[in-house]
């Protein structure tokens, strides 16, 4: 095995839950949403008929977003599974955005309100973006005026891996935190985990990690050989054009480099 192919391996072994692309594999299967979702919407009654992971929902004007997993439940509700680990972006409005997304994308033109799908948006962060010390959040619709909630069909419900509570929420959040997962509590989770890194068959649903892992080993090679010409006194210019890419990237790279001393 090559030194490439070898490095890819260990990478594999170090991802974890949180980390997007390797979610959306282990989420590719109904009874480990099912599991998930039990957990945090504390329903052992719970069923999750099928799943859709990396689904490009549109819009109305067209405009896509990718879902990582979005679940029909038993009673037709749809409940969308997102992990995000970058803190560089409103996550309240983009939870928002995807919300009208689905429902737009799972009502058919014409349809009578009442008939508009429930949507449960959990949202799984590796931070506590709300700041308030608390490991699951409920945001509610209420009537300011009477304090008293209102169903309009959209439950969010996000949840973070900093807080520890001692709840079994808290503890599903530790399992995203894991490259190697052996609890008791999830047995659904635990054997994906184990299928996915170490038995025969996984190697083959891991394919699509493999390419962005590959994609991201060739990435960091190529700012390497940016760096080391750039260390031998050769232009941002000469690099862009020997290696064939945006002058912007080398100045990025360039950037860096001067921070760094």
């Amino acid at each position: 095995m090559s030194a490439r192919n070898d490095e890819m391996m260990e990478r594999i072994q170090r991802l974890r839950p949180i980390d997007d692309a390797f979610f959306q594999v282990l989420a590719d299967d109904a009874a480990f949403c099912q599991e998930i979702l039990r957990v945090i919407l504390q329903d052992d009654k719970l069923a999750v008929e099928s799943v859709s992971v990396q689904r490009d929902v549109k819009n109305l004007v067209g405009r896509s977003v990718r879902v990582d997993a979005l679940c029909v439940l038993g009673n037709g509700d749809k409940a969308n599974i997102e992990v995000q680990r970058s803190d560089n972006d409103n996550h309240i409005k983009r939870i928002r955005y995807n919300a009208s997304c689905i429902t737009a994308s799972e009502t058919e033109p014409g349809e009578k309100f009442e008939n508009v799908p429930t949507v449960i948006m959990v949202y799984i962060s590796e931070n506590d973006f709300l700041g308030r010390g608390k490991t699951i959040y409920h945001i509610d619709n209420v009537l300011r005026e009477t304090g008293e909630m209102i169903d309009n069909g959209l439950y969010t419900i996000c949840v973070n891996t900093k807080v520890d509570d001692g709840s079994d929420v808290a503890e599903l959040m530790k399992c995203f935190m894991q490259t190697e997962v052996e609890n008791e509590k999830f047995p659904v989770f635990s054997n994906r985990m184990k299928y996915l890194k170490h038995l025969e068959g996984g190697s083959e649903a891991m394919s699509g990690v493999m390419e962005e892992i590959l994609e991201e080993f060739l990435e960091e090679r190529i700012d390497e050989r940016i760096e080391k010409a750039l260390r031998k006194g050769r232009t941002p210019e000469d690099i862009a054009d020997i290696l064939d890419i945006p002058i912007e990237r080398v100045e990025e790279v360039e950037k860096k480099q001067v921070l760094s001393v």
